[in-house]
């Protein structure tokens, strides 16, 4: 479970210099988008690349076509073929077939043996080279190094980070209804690679990363007791955070990494605490006889979204970071919960409840411009990708169907679902992977 240390480097274009031309752009920040057509052919093998060179390419193909930005064109359709990744290709046979973005790559075998994974990205009518990358790694991270081809791709055309190089910690649900096991697993953002994280031999309940994906805070039932717990991806070692004597849930680490909110229930009440990881020194952030829960920090960790029904109902709430300034943000109709505070800061993500349906919103931080986003008829418990710009969140079926991880965007389109070992519930997005 350590960290995949890869190395980057640029690589220079070789073909001659071509007339400069605007290069291809997707506003992303637009409602409406025209996916992009690109070719992506199957990068070239050089030696004994163990067959990564057609994976590796599919997986490019794959994660560009899931963000609903790039329509990935179908390899059958191509005309003309990649015979060297360092001349400039023939951009009038890709014209043809009306692609304006080609992907061309190679993967070889190094004498130390490491791949390497070489990349360029062509502007098929400006007949220029918008990016050219290479990456060496071992073997077994082939699948990793095609996600960061895609996000290199993806930031070249949109100005903004790709989220492809990512894990996704969840829930995983086997059984029946009212036996449910649950254990706490992690996958690559396109459900490749899962991994179980316990045996399901006690519940487990709101998996959160840390900012270096490197540590998990959770709910626990381990000996029948309800607590939060970290859990360390190098080491495997759990830990329980804190020696409350009640319940503790719903922990949420600070965007620094040194601080965990979380609730405390006592006599049936329940509020917001803050403890600093370092000192293990806790701090009460609410005191109302109400129930306070999930809170969410703000990008620059100065204030707390939270969800509380101290009005009546269950509504969202913004406190500044030491508990002042608590207000309501949410006036709408139904109830509302579950906020999660977009990484970009323009947006809080939320679960509306209203006439039996569950639906995933957002807001502005200051409750305005309020918009549902999801289509399901009960879709719950929202989390950002790192460039806030897409949502997953779980959907639960009808009558015996079960719970499934969905993607939106944050417009409300390319609603898909996401890959993962049978059922699977309450997802919770990483950082970009370092």
């Amino acid at each position: 479970m350590k960290k995949l240390l890869l190395a980057l480097s640029l690589i220079a274009l070789l073909a001659p210099a071509l007339p400069a031309a605007a290069a291809i752009a997707v506003d992303v920040t637009q409602g409406n988008i025209q996916p992009l057509p690109i070719a992506i052919p199957d990068f070239l093998p050089a030696g004994n690349d163990g067959g990564n060179a057609a994976r590796i390419a599919q997986v490019v193909r794959d994660d560009l076509g899931r963000s609903g930005i790039f329509r990935p064109l179908d390899p059958k359709s191509f005309v003309d073929h990649i015979a060297n990744i360092n001349t400039a290709p023939n951009f009038a046979n890709w014209r043809v077939i009306n692609a304006q973005g080609l992907v061309t790559g190679e993967v070889a075998q190094m004498p130390d043996g490491r791949l390497r994974v070489a990349f360029r990205l062509w502007d098929v009518y400006g007949q220029s080279q918008m990016d050219g990358q290479q990456f060496f790694t071992q073997p077994q991270n082939w699948r990793r190094v095609a996600h960061m081809v895609s996000d290199a791709i993806y930031e070249r055309v949109t100005g903004e980070k790709g989220y492809f190089d990512t894990r996704i910690v969840f829930i995983s649900e086997t059984g029946p209804a009212q036996n449910r096991v649950k254990k706490l697993a992690v996958m690559d953002e396109d459900g490749a690679n899962p991994i179980f994280l316990t045996k399901g031999d006690y519940m487990v309940l709101t998996p959160r990363f840390n900012p270096t994906a490197q540590m998990i805070a959770y709910m626990s039932y381990i000996n029948g007791k309800p607590r939060v717990y970290l859990f360390d991806l190098e080491t495997g070692k759990q830990e329980r955070l804190g020696d409350f004597p009640n319940m503790t849930f719903s922990p949420r680490f600070s965007p620094d990494g040194n601080r965990v909110a979380l609730t405390l229930e006592n006599n049936g009440n329940s509020d917001i605490y803050v403890m600093d990881l370092r000192s293990r020194a806790v701090t009460r952030l609410t005191s109302d006889p109400a129930i306070d829960t999930a809170p969410s920090w703000s990008p620059d960790g100065r204030q707390i979204v939270f969800e509380s029904d101290r009005g009546g109902t269950q509504q969202i709430y913004v406190m500044n970071v030491d508990g002042s300034g608590q207000h309501r943000i949410s006036f709408g109709a139904g109830r509302n919960g579950t906020p999660v505070w977009s990484p970009r800061g323009d947006l809080i993500a939320f679960t509306k409840q209203d006439g039996g349906k569950f639906d995933i919103g957002v807001m502005r931080p200051d409750g305005s411009g309020e918009r549902m986003i999801s289509t399901g008829s009960h879709d719950e418990g929202p989390t950002w990708a790192p460039n806030g710009r897409v949502l997953m969140f779980t959907r639960q079926g009808r009558g015996a169907e079960q719970a499934q991880i969905w993607e939106v965007d944050v417009f409300g389109r390319n609603e898909r679902h996401v890959a993962s070992p049978g059922s699977a519930s309450d997802p919770a997005w990483s950082p970009l992977i370092q």
